[in-house]
């Protein structure tokens, strides 16, 4: 943990500031505590609907939903940045450039 640097672009969530570890106030550990039981019971509900033996239904996952979703519209979710954009011209571009260079040129 000594070697961690922080990333140039990117700040540290406060949650990971080592300051601020153990310095919760009890209405934080109080919240945190609660999310934790809400996680653990959805995730027991989750389980026991699995795990029964006598369903008949099929069960919703809203997370599996969403994911599937997003992979059967991948256009609508498509953000442009510096290496999806890079990507694109190394793939696209650049061999279409490459090619059309080595046949349109005179080789001896």
């Amino acid at each position: 943990m000594a070697d961690y640097r922080e990333a140039p672009l990117a700040t540290r969530p406060k949650t990971l500031d080592p300051n601020e570890y153990f310095n919760l106030s009890p209405l934080q550990r109080r919240a945190e505590e609660e999310r934790g039981a809400i996680r653990a019971n959805l995730k027991r509900q989750y389980q026991t609907q699995l795990n029964n033996p006598h369903r008949k239904e099929l069960i919703e996952d809203p997370a599996l939903t969403r994911w599937v979703h997003a992979r059967a519209n991948p256009y609508s979710y498509f953000k442009p940045t510096y290496k999806t954009s890079l990507l694109g011209v190394m793939f696209g571009v650049a061999p279409v450039v490459f090619l059309y260079y080595l046949f349109k040129t005179d080789r001896v």
